[in-house]
């Protein structure tokens, strides 16, 4: 997600102006014009005008906050959620998907300055199969709050709905809570996550002391009445399994396997036609190497390996390394190999890259892939797909690219987060 401006410094009176929006941000902020610069208002649509209170007001931009909206726009929508507007978890539910697409797809157009040629996009909500949800006793109510955190401030939201979770970890919610919140160790409790794999739910609990028999066995009988695997975590780095088997998720038509805590993509459906629209674009061959780097347990580099030659995964998290190589065997792909390396040296010296290669992928994090874009340029593969989850570094290391000879054949939006900040993008490059 990248961030346009930092709000550091709030106006000492109270100025009271009344605008027009023209268009809405990434972040579902619209945005209007006052004395000659951008005036971003939470709340507002495009042709919505409303009396607005400046808030931060600096030289190249101002803040307001809505006293009194005169209309409603067309794209505007009743939010789902009892929560919206409180939780920090979504800013767009106002909003119609199709506006916070063409927001989302219009931002990208301008960092890239270039149009946007598809989105690809899945349902709308009960996207999320991976949540964490804070947890935190009361004394002076004597309750337990487990949900998201505000808007604005550390509070948390007590969640009772979140329309945007898969609907079977929506369905958890409200048990899970009555659970914990009837154990003895309810006030050493810091978290909770929920992770829905292709085998079923599962959570970890984090307890910062230890737990006693009853609790353990209560949170065991609550796994079994509610088909939960059961994790608890007495340290920050420390996962001790209690019920269940290994998790899974399918891409492409294989089976990947992975830790509780190991990153998957969050929106299984948007994965799914992402992979399938990566593969497509790269045209791979039967004839073909192709090179994943930043490839994690292997998301992208088994679905290839189902087409190409041979498939090359490179990761800098070692672990991640031993998990793709355990998916390449259990779905019996011998054309692939993982290597764990550091992606800011020279990967090009390497021994598996002698023999170059006809296409790459890379997925790097929100840093981006800075220190790897000047060894793709020297492998000189002929296409070149790039999968984004921060414009800002996408554009960057595009840059790169483009000054070697490359241009840019497709632009892809990809709705990965509906309703949030969240910009996430995928760029396929071709040699001139």
């Amino acid at each position: 997600m990248a961030q346009f401006y930092s709000a550091k410094r709030r106006v000492t009176t109270s100025q009271k102006v009344t605008v027009t929006v023209n268009d809405l941000d990434p972040f579902g902020q619209g945005v209007a014009r006052h004395n000659g610069k951008a005036l971003f208002v939470p709340g507002l649509l495009p042709q919505e005008t409303a009396d607005v209170v400046l808030i931060d007001d600096k030289r190249q931009f101002a803040r307001g906050e809505v006293k009194r909206r005169h209309n409603d726009s067309p794209e505007r929508v009743t939010p789902p959620c009892p929560h919206f507007a409180v939780c920090g978890g979504c800013q767009q539910q106002h909003a119609s998907v199709a506006l916070q697409q063409s927001s989302k797809s219009a931002a990208l157009a301008r960092m890239m300055k270039r149009d946007v040629d598809e989105i690809i996009s899945g349902s709308a909500w009960g996207y999320r199969r991976r949540a964490r949800l804070s947890l935190s006793w009361q004394p002076k109510s004597q309750r337990l709050e487990m949900g998201f955190r505000k808007a604005s401030g550390k509070e948390i939201v007590n969640v009772v709905r979140c329309p945007v979770l898969a609907p079977r970890l929506e369905a958890l919610l409200k048990p899970l809570h009555e659970c914990l919140a009837t154990l003895q160790g309810v006030r050493h409790l810091g978290h909770v996550e929920l992770v829905l794999a292709d085998n079923g739910p599962m959570m970890i609990l984090r307890h910062t002391a230890p737990l006693v028999a009853a609790d353990r066995q209560k949170l065991e009988r609550f796994s079994h009445s509610e088909g939960l695997m059961l994790y608890l975590a007495p340290e920050s780095d420390i996962l001790e399994p209690v019920t269940g088997e290994a998790l899974w998720y399918s891409s492409n038509g294989l089976r990947l396997t992975f830790s509780p805590r190991d990153f998957i993509q969050v929106n299984d459906g948007v994965n799914q036609k992402m992979v399938s629209a990566a593969l497509a674009w790269l045209d791979v061959q039967p004839d073909d190497r192709v090179l994943d780097l930043f490839c994690g347990m292997g998301n992208f580099t088994l679905p290839l390996a189902k087409q190409a030659a041979s498939v090359v995964g490179v990761e800098g998290v070692a672990a991640l390394v031993d998990k793709g190589r355990e998916n390449a065997r259990q779905n019996a792909l011998q054309n692939v190999t993982f290597f764990h390396e550091n992606l800011d040296e020279d990967v090009t010296q390497q021994p598996w890259a002698r023999q170059g290669f006809d296409k790459i992928l890379l997925d790097p994090a929100r840093a981006g892939a800075a220190g790897v874009m000047q060894y793709v340029i020297k492998l000189a593969p002929k296409k070149v797909v790039y999968v984004s989850c921060n414009p800002a570094t996408l554009a960057r290391d595009s840059e790169a690219l483009l000054s070697a000879g490359y241009q840019i054949q497709r632009l892809a939006m990809l709705d990965m987060f509906p309703h949030t900040g969240h910009l996430e993008s995928m760029v396929l490059f071709e040699q001139k």
